[in-house]
């Protein structure tokens, strides 16, 4: 019999938490532009996109930190522009850590700008030429004056406070995964044999309490029918050589693969296509950079404590897993190279499942058409619903042969049940 699928014991307390839908209208909705009523006084292109933009430059293109580091790197750069630029607009949303002093005439370019370089610049001190140069473009696109100084002000203090909060943070932790040697325990695979990111359940979150009040599961027994068809199915679908993945499945496998993480550009496509508001698109970026953040701290905490084996190691000694209804391919890879941490529950769908969610309650609904490019896969891929590319990555995981079904489906839920716990709690409009 199948087993019921949902999160369980610590997590009940999460799901119980009300849906927190934000209408179109307080969230910004297609009605907000660059010069709307909380914009600032700002007439240029939306700072926010800009400096999220240069955020990943320096945190992935420059420093190549992996998603689960880098999810924290954004959440710093993210929530420190978000309370600079809420709090010039008179703090009308709950700020993630304070609303620093400031003034609706204070710059909000300036304040963006100020709040993204000094986090970026304490992060990545080896870049300080190139975030320097950035920085002084930035604010020499502002007039002179009391505006200017004043939105330097806000951003340096709101970038003061999270570098306070994240001081030692857990971030850079010794902690090593646990090697295992019998069935179903993971261990390092090929072709890199790689151990990363063991640290990552023991970073200091943003928002939730801890990465261990979401709990999942567990993969399904090595000797149940669902495991059977799980590991059947992804070896099917997901080695190197299959027969039956179309093409468009392989591209949508290394589609989500990249390490780019496609969702950071379909953010920003968002914020541009739905001419939000600097107010609106830093709120919408706090928002989902945060909950990718704890996500992935919950997700890395549920890897630890179930460190089960992944498709490669699963399909290779299937002769050992007890289930007379697998077999062994000693010969089997996987069409991507498999990270370097356990398998269970899937890191990128925690991570996706949490990011459209919030999305979706951002806007107040879940039908937006959204497209971003990869460079990995040279293709684009477009949606028509946050729920259509939350179900894609489902699939996406398991055509890449790096994920068994469960691993996707459970991490998806744990994503979502922390974007519920967090948007219940913070960015909410202050009454």
């Amino acid at each position: 019999m199948a087993r019921f699928r949902t999160l369980t014991a610590a997590a009940t307390f999460v799901l119980a938490v009300p849906f927190v839908a934000v209408s179109p209208a307080a969230a910004g909705g297609t009605t907000g532009g660059t010069t709307g009523p909380d914009a600032g006084g700002t007439t240029g292109p939306n700072a926010v996109v800009t400096w999220h933009l240069n955020a990943q430059n320096a945190i992935y293109e420059v420093a190549r930190q992996p998603p689960y580091i880098a999810g924290r790197s954004f959440a710093i750069v993210s929530g420190a522009v978000y309370d600079a630029v809420n709090a010039i607009a008179g703090t009308p949303y709950e700020p993630l850590l304070a609303a620093p002093r400031a003034h609706r005439g204070d710059s909000v370019d300036a304040a963006v700008a100020t709040a993204a370089y000094r986090t970026l610049l304490w992060q990545f001190p080896a870049q300080a030429a190139d975030l320097q140069a950035r920085y002084d473009a930035a604010l020499a696109a502002v007039p002179d004056g009391p505006a200017e100084r004043g939105g330097i002000a806000v951003g340096t203090a709101a970038a003061e406070t999270m570098i306070t909060a994240r001081t030692n943070d857990g971030s850079n932790g010794p902690a090593t995964w646990t090697v295992g040697t019998a069935p179903g325990q993971w261990r390092p695979t090929p072709p890199t044999f790689a151990s990363d990111a063991a640290f990552a359940p023991d970073i200091k979150p943003f928002v939730i309490r801890s990465g261990a009040d979401f709990r999942t599961p567990g993969a399904p027994a090595l000797t149940s029918a669902e495991y059977a068809r799980e590991l059947n199915e992804v070896k099917a679908l997901g080695g190197a050589t299959s027969t039956v993945r179309t093409q468009d499945q392989t591209e949508s496998a290394k589609w989500w693969h990249d390490r780019r993480m496609t969702e950071w550009q379909i953010r920003r496509n968002l914020a541009t296509s739905q001419r939000l508001s600097p107010l609106q698109t830093a709120r919408l970026f706090a928002m989902t950079d945060v909950v990718q953040a704890d996500g992935g701290i919950a997700c890395f905490t549920e890897k630890r404590r179930w460190s089960f084996w992944r498709p490669v190691t699963a399909v290779q000694l299937a002769d050992t897993d007890g289930n007379p209804a697998t077999t062994a391919d000693p010969a089997w890879m996987p069409l991507l190279i498999t990270p370097g941490f356990p398998e269970y529950p899937s890191g990128h769908s925690c991570s996706t499942g949490g990011v459209m969610a919030t999305l979706r309650a951002f806007f107040g609904r879940d039908g937006l058409t959204f497209s971003a490019f990869s460079e990995d896969s040279g293709t684009t891929r477009t949606f028509t619903s946050f729920s259509q590319a939350t179900a894609e990555v489902i699939e996406a995981r398991i055509w890449g042969g790096v994920h068994f079904r469960s691993a996707d489906e459970d991490g998806v839920r744990l994503g979502e049940a922390v974007s519920r716990y967090i948007l219940a709690r913070e960015f909410r409009p202050r009454r």
